[in-house]
Formats: C-alpha cells, structure tokens, sequence
C-alpha cells in the first residue's frame, strides 16, 4: 500500500501521474479505507447480515392508512361519532344479489338478515346494518331492486381492521340458490392494492436485480464491476428495510413504501457506485497506485456522491411537512435509501476496489485523465450546443413546453376503487353499485349537532338537508327524508341517532352530485345550520377526504419553496455562484412540468389507457404526483451536481468556460445517462403494475429521468452556460466571502 501522506506526484508502472490533490475528510478517509480494505469488507459483511436479519420482518410490521387528516374537524367527528353514539362510518360492504326476483322477496330478505347477523359475529367488526335492518332503505337498495347492501364498520386500527377482514372476507364471497354474494368497500379496496403492492414488489425484485446487472455488465464491460456495483444497491436495500423495521417501533411506516425502496435502493445504489467506480478507474489511467487511486476516487467522487445524496434528502426530508404518516413512509424509506447508497458508495465499495485493484479496468485508456483532454461524443455535442446555442436550444425549450402543456388542466380529484384492475373483486362490486345505484350509504356525510335533542328542531333540520340539490336521503332520529318530507318513520335503526346532550344527521348525496363536487355537498350541508354553522362538525368519509386534500394543497407552496431555497443554498455552497444553482432551478422545474404534463396526459386523461390497462378518472389523486414531485427533484438534483462537480474541476484547473463545460460534460455525460438508464429501467418495472398510483410513480418517473439526461442535460445546459459565459460564476462580494468561509470545496 502507498503512504498515507500525499506526494507531490506519483509514478508507477503505467506512467508519471498528475500532480496530487486534496486532504479533506473524505480524502483521509479513502485512505483510511485502502490501509484496511479487508476489515471494512468483514464489517460491511456483518453489517448485511444483521440487516437481513432485521429486513425478513420488515414487511410484516408495515402499515396501512386510510386518506385522512390527523387532527381534522372529520376525525374528530368520527371519533365522537364511535365515543358518544357506538356508531360512525362503515368500511365494508357485502353486496347481495337475489338469483331470483327482486331483494324484497321473504327467501332474499330471509338471506340478507342472516348475512348480516353472521358478519356482525366477525372478528373486528363493530357495527352492522343492512337494506331489511333498516327498514327497506332505498339508499341501500339498486334501481332495479334486484341488489341491496350489507355494511360493517371495523374497530381498532385501518391495519387492524384490514388484517381482520382479510381473515373472513373470502368467506363471504359465496353464491347459492338465492343470493350472490361480493365483497367491497373502502377497507377491502385498499386492502386488495395493499396486497396488489407487495406482490408487485416481489415481482419487481425478480426483474430488476438481473435486469440491472445485464445493463451494468454492458456498462463496464467488466462482470466483477457489475456485481460489485448492483451489491452496493442490494445492501441499500437491505439497511433501508432493517431500518425501516425498527423504525416501525416509533412510528407507522406505509406497505407503499417498501415500493420505493426497491427502486430507489437499487438505482441511488447503482448511481453512486457508477460515479466512484468510474472515479476509480481514471485515477488508475492516469498513473495512480491502487492506494491512492482509491484516496482520490473517495475525495472527488465521494464529495459528489454526498452533495447528490444532501440534494435528494433535502427533497423528501419536505415531504414530513405533511401530517400523513402516508407521505410521512416515503421520506423515512427515501432518506434511509440515500444514507445506506452514500455509506456504501464512500466506505464499502472503496475497500472492494482497493482488494480488486486493477482487474476493475476494462482496459488501459488511451485517454489522459490528467489533463482532460478528449473528442468523445458528449464533448463534441457540447462544442456543437455552445457554437449554436440559439439554433438549439429554442427547439429543445419548445419541445419540452409542449411535453409540459397538458399540466395545464391537472385537476386534483378523490381517490377511489379505480386504482385496482377491472378484475379485482372489490373494484367489480364498485362498479356494480355506480352503476345500479343512485347514492351510496357509505359515503354519506355525517353532522354531528351537540345540544340539539328536541324532535321538532330535528325533524325541521332533516327536512331541509334533505331538500338541498343533490340529497338523495336524509336519515335521523326522527326518521328518514327525502325532497323535503320524511319517507320512513323512525323505527329501531333510527335509534342509533340518540343521545343525551348531541344527536347527529346521516345526509346521502347522490353519486352524481358526490362526484362532481364533494366539497361543494359539505359546505351545502353546513350553511343548511345558519348561525349554528359553526356548532356542528362534519365527518364522513367525503369530508375526510376534502380535509385530506385541503391540508395537502395548503400545504404545498410551504413545501415547493422550502425545497427550492434550501437546494438552492447547497448548490451555492457547491458552486459558488449565484446563477449556476438559479439555472438548476429553472431546469428541474421544467423537467417536473414534463412530469406532470405526463401524469396529465396518461392518467388523468385516459390516454394510453387501453395500452397500460387502467380506468382514468378525470382527475389525479394529489398525493401521489407530490410524492413524485419531491422524488423527481431530488433525483434530477443529483445529476446536476454530478454535472457540475466535473465542470466546476476543470473550470478551476483551467478557468475556461467553454472548455470546461465540454470537458465536463464530457465525463459526466455517459455516467449520468447509464444512471439514467439503469434507474429508469428500475422505475419501469411498476410500469405494469395493477396499482395506478404504481404506474404514475413508474412511468412518470422514467419520462422525468431520461428527458432529465437527454434534452435538460445534452442541450439547455451546455447552451445555457454558453449563454451565460462567465455570468456562470459570478456572486456578489459579500457572497462571495461567505462561500470562502462556508463553502464545501475540495
């Protein structure tokens, strides 16, 4: 091994090297790393082992969540509803056909009852009731009356309640002389993409490892760096989900997240690895011994490696800004997923390079890493961008606008069973009842009133609920009501409404009106009150939902502008420059406009839809494309400091910009699109996912990373800095200073 003390110049068997650089922390720990390469493999070992140990439960102790605010006036509403009432929202239906006449015959009624006594003696289920048990509800019959319902609430916890039902709900799905029945409701429609999303991973993880492995093997060139390469993303794997694990003793963490961490542990893996590797290899080109070959690829490679990986975690650190544990999931897995690729890009690869030495090269380079001096493709596309740059890059803008253009109508919308295949049994029952029936009981609105007990005033306030545009029922301790006059007179059901000091009203919306406005039905509904408006608390799941959505939108531009400015700092103490990161900015906000035009386009719209096989909507469920916005960001982010790490060495060695940029590119350039590819082919395998929100996250990840590394990076990059010239590197006096004294160079 070569001394630990940095010479002024090395040589070695391959030739004179250039001159040495750097002593930072990382540096020294590089060579750290290469004087002990075995103790660090030994202790990597151990460290996966333990990690297996830990991820083979990991799965098990994942949760699931239900879309709703914590805190919110629905949830408290609901929680009132169960404390004060025994009563609140239902999760789960059964859907009853009658084989023969309509569900008013004595043999179908006969069944319904039954049915619904057996569902009440399930595990978990805390409320019943059904068409017969409430007195012939039209709500809960279908136009034809040939399907009536039968519908539970669940007790305890979203994942205990699904954990139950997934024990008795295949028992239900049965058929006889007299009835069909099927399974369906908000709990069991989750619960089937819950499971849809573990199966999905499981797939994923078939595919992707030798998928992944084939397109490094074509990388390199070199199967030993393949291999080494596609372990540092395994091991990120692997750490995330142990520690996903132990998290889950503090807090809940989403199913979904184990999605995430999948493609993310495998791409962010592969990714640094590239970049270190390739780090790597130069510095062998260039003359270096093994020792410090490894020395200079932690200290170059390595700073950039933990620029890019502050950049992503700063993304979805943003997403804990939102009180969902949902979203919440997502950063947890994604900040663990840069932490664990970081440790193994910096740590644990340099060790394996160290013992493998140069059996890592594909073959000796005939280009000197030194003096930077090269004529390859890239460098030659950014010559050409930057003697042109106006002849280019207003095609390449114009492009990308119009990728962008259908963001133009994103329309943010409610979630529901439409995110499963047609074929799912929970989406089967769904359909059936939008089709069959004019409203819907469990997605009825509930108005808790304290200190209304008077019948009069009760009836009064029913008959005018039931009155608004778009009811189709009212329900109440008085009675049932519809169009202003009551059409069932209160009966046993009707008692559930009781209390000493409170009562509440159940108001059904019919699905149309439901549909096309919910929030509109809530404020219909509370302005019904008058000057006791402010009395009552609405719940249901319809207001659950439009508090969800509400706290999600008003929370965004806190989140959009945190993510900008605090990315914006880093690049600064990256750069120093002022417009290099404001261009970076303007970039990445384009790339997510693609995104989004994307998501837009294909899912929101429908097209493509036959192709990918999926039920568009109209709308797009906000939660999702944020997640994705703060993933895109982070990602692009990181090829952006890849870029500029390279341009920003060789703009200080040389202080031409032109050439730097070429040159830097020139470097950059292939590494960044096989990370592109290789992540991209990682995301797409949730391309055929059955879960939509699955499919957006996979493909509208793959349209953001490849047009991020062609047209963003090929094109308006080099252009943009021609542009600029020696703009690129300007900042004020003052900030200038600070960056001498907080600035993170080498």
């Amino acid at each position: 091994m070569t001394s630990t003390a940095p010479p002024q110049t090395s040589t070695t068997r391959r030739g004179t090297a250039a001159p040495l650089s750097g002593d930072t922390a990382l540096h020294r720990l590089g060579t750290a790393t290469a004087r002990r390469p075995r103790l660090v493999i030994w202790l990597s070992v151990l460290l996966t082992v333990i990690g297996l140990a830990l991820a083979a439960g990991a799965m098990d102790r994942l949760v699931l969540s239900r879309f709703e605010s914590p805190g919110s006036e629905s949830l408290d509403t609901r929680a009132a509803l169960e404390r004060t009432f025994d009563s609140g929202t239902p999760s789960v239906l059964l859907l009853v056909t009658a084989k023969d006449g309509t569900v008013d015959s004595a043999a179908v009624a006969d069944a319904g009852r039954e049915l619904e006594q057996e569902l009440a003696g399930q595990d978990g289920v805390a409320e019943t009731a059904s068409y017969w048990s409430r007195d012939n509800s039209p709500v809960m019959r279908s136009e034809n009356g040939e399907q009536a319902l039968v519908i539970a609430r669940m007790a305890g916890t979203v994942t205990e309640a699904r954990t139950e039902l997934a024990e008795f709900s295949p028992d239900f799905a049965r058929e006889d002389a007299t009835v069909k029945v099927q399974v369906g409701g908000g709990d069991e429609v989750f619960r089937q993409a819950a499971e849809q999303a573990r199966t999905d991973f499981l797939r994923a993880e078939l595919i992707v490892f030798p998928l992944v492995l084939l397109l490094l093997a074509l990388i390199y060139r070199r199967f030993n760096a393949a291999l080494l390469t596609l372990g540092m993303g395994l091991f990120s794997v692997i750490t995330t989900l142990a520690l996903m694990r132990v998290l889950t003793a503090f807090t809940d963490v989403s199913t979904f997240a184990a999605n995430l961490t999948l493609v993310m542990g495998i791409g962010l893996g592969v990714d640094y690895s590239l970049f270190v590797i390739s780090r790597f290899r130069e510095e062998l080109a260039a003359g270096r011994e093994v020792a410090e070959a490894t020395r200079q690829a932690v200290g170059r490679a390595g700073r950039t490696v933990a620029f890019s990986g502050l950049t992503v975690i700063v993304s979805l650190t943003c997403l804990l800004l939102f009180p969902f544990p949902f979203l919440r999931s997502f950063a947890y897995s994604g900040i663990a997923v840069v932490l664990t690729s970081v440790f193994a890009a910096v740590v644990i690869l340099p060790a394996a390079l160290t013992r493998l030495g140069h059996r890592i090269q594909r073959k000796p380079s005939t280009r000197s890493a030194a003096t930077g001096t090269s004529t390859g493709w890239w460098h030659t596309t950014a010559l050409r961008m930057m003697r042109r740059p106006l002849a280019y890059g207003i095609p390449a803008l114009a492009v990308l606008l119009a990728l962008a253009a259908p963001a133009l109508g994103l329309n943010f919308g409610t979630p529901d069973d439409r995110v499963l295949p047609e074929q799912v049994s929970s989406r089967v029952v769904q359909d059936q009842i939008r089709a069959n029936f004019t409203a819907e009981e469990m997605d009825a609105v509930q108005v808790l009133h304290p200190g209304l007990t008077d019948r009069t005033a009760i009836d009064s306030t029913a008959v005018a609920l039931s009155r608004l545009d778009g009811i189709a029922q009212v329900d109440a301790l008085t009675g049932s009501y519809a169009d202003g006059r009551r059409i069932i007179e209160p009966g046993e059901s009707a008692e559930r409404f009781a209390a000493a000091d409170a009562t509440w009203f159940s108001v059904v919306a019919t699905q149309e009106k439901l549909g096309a406005d919910p929030e509109a039905v809530i404020a219909d509904v509370r302005a019904t009150f008058g000057a006791d408006a402010n009395e009552v608390r609405i719940g249901g799941y319809p207001a659950e939902l439009a508090d969800f959505r509400s706290v999600l939108v008003d929370r965004l531009p806190v989140v959009l502008g945190l993510v900008l400015l605090v990315t914006f700092v880093i690049l600064f103490l990256m750069t120093g420059s002022l417009l290099l990161p404001a261009k970076a900015m303007i970039l990445n906000a384009l790339s997510m406009a693609v995104m989004f035009g994307a998501l837009v386009w294909i899912f929101q719209d429908g097209n493509l839809s036959s192709l990918l096989g999926f039920t568009a909507t109209g709308s797009l469920e906000p939660s999702i494309p944020i997640l994705m916005f703060c993933t895109a960001f982070g990602l692009s982010m990181d090829y952006e400091v890849f870029m500029l790490s390279r341009i920003k060495e060789e703009h200080d060695r040389t202080g031409d910009n032109t050439a730097s940029v070429a040159a830097g590119l020139e470097r950059s350039g292939p590494l960044i699109t096989s990370a592109a590819v290789i992540l991209a082919a990682s995301f797409a395998t949730y391309a055929s996912s059955g879960i939509v929100y699955l499919k957006m996250l996979g493909l509208g990840m793959v349209v953001v990373i490849l047009v991020d590394a062609t047209l963003i990076r090929a094109v308006l990059v080099p252009v943009l800095m021609r542009l600029a010239g020696r703009g690129n590197w300007w900042a004020p006096a003052a900030l200038r200073r600070l960056h001498g004294r907080f600035g993170i160079a080498d």
